[in-house]
C-alpha cells in the first residue's frame, strides 16, 4: 500500500505539473485495459484506475514475496535488494506490460522515473518485506 500510494501520487503530482488533471492521470492506468474509451468513463474509469494501480502495486509485492522466500538475499540486504527490483518493475511495466496493453500511448525511459521506482516502489517493498515477513 506504501508503494502504490507513493506511485500514484507521484504521476497525480507530476502530471499536475504537466498540465493534466489527476482523473486523467487515473484514467491513463484504467486505458491499458479500456483503451481510449477510457476518456469517456469519467469518475468510474478513474477509479477502476485506481484499483487497477493498486492491483499491480500488491502484484510487484508478491512477486517480491515470493522471490525473496527462495533468495535470502532479498530478505538480509532489502535497500539493495528493493532498489534492483523497483528499476525491474519499471522496465517491465515500460517494455512489456503497457506495449502489449490497450493504452494509447508508451512510457519512455527516463532516469526520473527510474528512480521514483526505485525509491518509491522497490524500496517500500524490500523495506516491508525485510521487516514483516522473516
Amino acid at each position: 500500500m506504501i508503494a502504490g500510494t507513493l506511485d500514484i501520487t507521484y504521476a497525480c503530482v507530476r502530471g499536475i505539473l504537466l498540465g493534466r488533471t489527476a482523473l486523467r492521470t487515473l484514467q491513463s492506468v484504467a486505458s491499458g485495459l479500456l483503451g481510449r474509451a477510457v476518456l469517456e468513463g469519467g469518475w468510474a474509469t478513474a477509479a477502476l484506475g485506481l484499483m487497477l494501480h493498486f492491483t499491480i502495486a500488491l502484484g510487484a509485492a508478491t512477486v517480491y514475496y515470493l522471490a525473496s522466500r527462495k533468495i535470502a538475499l532479498m530478505v538480509s540486504r532489502p535497500v539493495l535488494s528493493g532498489l534492483l527490483f523497483g528499476a525491474l518493475v519499471y522496465l517491465f511495466m515500460s517494455r512489456v506490460v503497457v506495449p502489449l496493453s490497450a493504452a494509447p500511448f508508451r512510457i519512455p525511459l527516463t532516469l526520473l522515473d527510474l528512480a521514483v521506482h526505485m525509491f518509491f516502489i522497490g524500496l517500500p517493498i524490500g523495506l516491508a518485506v525485510s521487516r514483516y515477513a522473516k
